[in-house]
C-alpha cells in the first residue's frame, strides 16, 4: 500500500484527508508541527513526523518514502512554499487545500518553472477546486467565455480556527483591502460589497447573496480558461454566520451547500450545479481523489496545474457521486 505524508493532519480538514486515505486503501503518514497533537490523534500502527516548516531537513526526513504529500496546514502563505519545495526535492506530487487567494496565486507563480516534471494542484478543495471542475465542466467545448459567474449556496458557515487565521493573513498582505477578477487580472479595491439575489437549483431557490466574495476560484479558472470576468457570491446568512456547528460521528457539521455555475459566452449560456454536506469534509475527497489520479496516471497535464486543467473535469465529479449530487449541465441561448 502507498504512503501518502498529511501536512496538518491533527486538523480539522487534515482529520477527514487522513480517515478519506485510509478508507481507499492508502497508508497515511501524521505529519506536522505538533508532535503531542499528531500523537493524540494517531491510532495504532499509525507513523507520526513531526516537522516544522522551517526545517528543510526536517520536512525531507518527514516525507521519506511518502508517494504524495497533501497540505493541510494553514496559513498557507506560510505552509505552501516550503512543502512544495521539500516535494520537489523528494520527487513526489504536492496537493493542498488552500483557499487563500494569494497563496495560491503564489504557488503558481513562484513554480510554474520548477514543478514541470511533476505535479502540484493547489487549491484541490471546496474553494477554488469544486468551482474550477464545475466551471471546466460546464464549459464543455469551449476554451474561452465572456464571464464566469460562482455562487455559493450554503445554509450556513462555521469557519475553522485554521480559515479565522488564513483569512486575517490575506488581510493583512491585502492591507484591508478587498480583491476581485475583472479584466484579466486580479484588482484590489476598497468598494462595497454588493448585496444581490441569486436563482439557486430549487430547493435553495431564490437567496440574497453578497457580490464579489471573491474566493480561490478568481485564481483557478484563470490559470487555464481564457475568462476575462470571474465573480463569485456567498449567500448574505452565511457570510454573516460565525457560531459553532455541531457535528455527526465524523465530524461532519449539519451544514449543507449548493454550488451553481454559471459561464456565457457570445449570448450563449452554460450552467451546472453541485450540492452536498460540509464544505470541509467535502474537502478530503476532493484532494484523495485528486492524489489517487496523480499517482495512477490519470492526468492531463504536469507542472503547476488547476484542478481543471489537470484532471477529466467531468469524470472527476462523476467520481464523487458518494459525497455529491450533481446537475446535468445545462446550455441555452
Amino acid at each position: 500500500m502507498e504512503r501518502v505524508a498529511v501536512y496538518g493532519a491533527y486538523g480539522h480538514t487534515g482529520r477527514f484527508v487522513v480517515a478519506e486515505l485510509r478508507e481507499r486503501g492508502y497508508v497515511p503518514l501524521l505529519l506536522g508541527r505538533d508532535r503531542d497533537k499528531l500523537l493524540a490523534m494517531a491510532e495504532p500502527g499509525s507513523e507520526v513526523r513531526p516537522a516544522p516548516v522551517d526545517d528543510p531537513a526536517a520536512l525531507d526526513r518527514a516525507l521519506a518514502g511518502a508517494a504524495a504529500v497533501i497540505n493541510c496546514a494553514g496559513p498557507f502563505a506560510t505552509t505552501a512554499a516550503p512543502l512544495i519545495e521539500a516535494a520537489l526535492r523528494a520527487g513526489i506530487p504536492y496537493v493542498d487545500v488552500a483557499a487563500e487567494i494569494e497563496a495560491n496565486a503564489d504557488t503558481f507563480a513562484r513554480f510554474a518553472d520548477r514543478a514541470a516534471d511533476t505535479v502540484v494542484v493547489p487549491a484541490m478543495a471546496f474553494f477554488g477546486g469544486l468551482g474550477d471542475l464545475l466551471v471546466t465542466a460546464a464549459m464543455g467545448d469551449w476554451t474561452a467565455a465572456d464571464e464566469v459567474h460562482i455562487a455559493y449556496g450554503l445554509s450556513s458557515w462555521h469557519p475553522t480556527a485554521g480559515t479565522l487565521a488564513a483569512g486575517a493573513v490575506s488581510r493583512e498582505r491585502r492591507e484591508g483591502r478587498r480583491v476581485r477578477y475583472s479584466g484579466g487580472g486580479l484588482q484590489y479595491h476598497d468598494d462595497a460589497l454588493p448585496t444581490l439575489e441569486w436563482e439557486f437549483p430549487a430547493p435553495l431557490g431564490r437567496q440574497d447573496v453578497i457580490g464579489e466574495f471573491s474566493m480561490a476560484d478568481i485564481v483557478t479558472v484563470p490559470t487555464h480558461l481564457a475568462v476575462p470576468e470571474v465573480r463569485t457570491y456567498m449567500t448574505a446568512k452565511a457570510a454573516a454566520d460565525l457560531a459553532a456547528a455541531a457535528v455527526d460521528e465524523r465530524g461532519r457539521s449539519g451544514q449543507t451547500f449548493v454550488v451553481d455555475v454559471v459561464v456565457r459566452a457570445g449570448g450563449a449560456e452554460r450552467r451546472m450545479s453541485a450540492s452536498g454536506r460540509d464544505i470541509y469534509a467535502i474537502s478530503a475527497p476532493l484532494a484523495v481523489e485528486a492524489v489517487d489520479r496523480i499517482l495512477s496516471g490519470r492526468t492531463r497535464s504536469k507542472g503547476v496545474v488547476s484542478a481543471g486543467a489537470a484532471f477529466d473535469a467531468p469524470d472527476f465529479l462523476r467520481a464523487l457521486a458518494p459525497h455529491l449530487s450533481l446537475s446535468q449541465p445545462t446550455w441555452c441561448r
